[in-house]
């Protein structure tokens, strides 16, 4: 029996840092003395980055929800499934000019698998620790993984995300991005081709180069938006690394403070409030039984001083009314009347 007791005492001493370990707590982030909620950017977010070589185009979409899993809907995208136990994933899809897919692919970055297995490992640090002149928040989450290699010859890679949340006080860190359940299934310019658009040699008759008419190339940045795509590449010979900037109030220092500060007030004021009605309720209860059991008392009588309570109306009148007296003697003069 004594070893049993034992397994279960070490099994919850260690359960909190498991649960800190597989798991990343958007909404409660305290680190060096402050503490942030990003729980205003949780939700299904999407973003891509193309790049272009000769009549090749290489086009990673990454789906994300930081505050939660994707679930099944919201990782998928045109056709590819990652799991809907991630809280990132990416969508690789290589095409030709006319549309042909030559490869294309889906990969988890951040998240649990299927059965709950693995850990997010969430690393925090403050931006002003790495550099003197940013505010705001560097999260690294873990878990995912990345396939290297040749078609039909791929391993697996571990994969991870770095985001740094930059303050600015001006956005809210949802400029540019769209909440929804699910991806959006859009039909991006450089996924038409040439032949898709009809728009290629056409015009005022004007033959220009091979480049008239078509499309500007779009390479998924977009400088209105709050998240922007940096890198997705090698950190070392084993793992790869996804880096974003979010660009967010949520991830000022000062804003998390008034805002806890601001929380803290009206906690305490919320609790006085609730001890008082508490303990006026509990003298209430414990007086009519007291009463009843001492003297048999019913109705009124049953609470304790019921005459004074009952009174309660007739004195606040008589208050009210002495200091409306009061007030309108204020006008008069003052000393001694004439005799």
């Amino acid at each position: 029996m004594r070893i049993h007791s034992f397994s279960v005492l070490s099994t919850a001493s260690i359960l909190p840092s498991l649960a800190s370990a597989i798991t990343f707590d958007c909404a409660n982030i305290r680190q060096d003395g402050y503490k942030y909620s990003l729980k205003e950017l949780g939700g299904v977010h999407e973003i891509f980055h193309a790049e272009k070589d000769g009549d090749l185009i290489s086009n990673t979409t990454y789906i994300m929800n930081i505050c939660n899993v994707l679930g099944k809907k919201a990782a998928s995208f045109e056709g590819l499934q990652c799991e809907g136990s991630r809280n990132i994933c990416g969508f690789y899809r290589k095409k030709y000019d006319d549309g042909e897919v030559d490869d294309a692919y889906s990969f988890p970055i951040v998240g649990l698998e299927p059965m709950g297995h693995g850990a997010i490992d969430p690393v925090i640090k403050r931006l002003k620790k790495l550099d003197s002149e940013r505010e705001g928040l560097q999260v690294e989450l873990k878990g995912g993984w990345y396939p290297v290699g040749e078609k039909g010859k791929r391993k697996h890679k571990d994969a991870s995300a770095v985001i740094e949340f930059e303050c600015d006080h001006d956005k809210t860190g949802l400029e540019g991005l769209v909440e929804t359940s699910e991806p959006t299934l859009r039909v991006r310019e450089e996924d038409k081709g040439d032949g898709g658009d009809e728009k290629d040699g056409e015009g005022d008759g004007e033959s220009g180069g091979d480049d008239e008419g078509k499309e500007p190339f779009d390479d998924g940045s977009r400088p209105e938006r709050s998240l922007q795509f940096k890198s997705f590449g090698k950190a070392d010979d084993e793992s790869y690394v996804l880096r974003l900037n979010w660009k967010t109030r949520y991830a000022c220092d000062d804003y998390a403070l008034s805002r806890e500060n601001s929380s803290g007030h009206w906690g305490f004021f919320t609790w006085l409030i609730i001890i008082f009605f508490l303990c006026a309720a509990a003298y209430l209860i414990f007086g009519s039984w007291l009463n009843y059991n001492r003297y048999g008392a019913r109705g009124w009588d049953l609470l304790p001083h019921g005459d004074t309570i009952r009174d309660v109306p007739y004195l606040f009148q008589d208050w009210l009314k002495r200091v409306l007296n009061t007030l309108q003697g204020t006008g008069s003069r003052g000393g001694y009347s004439a005799v």
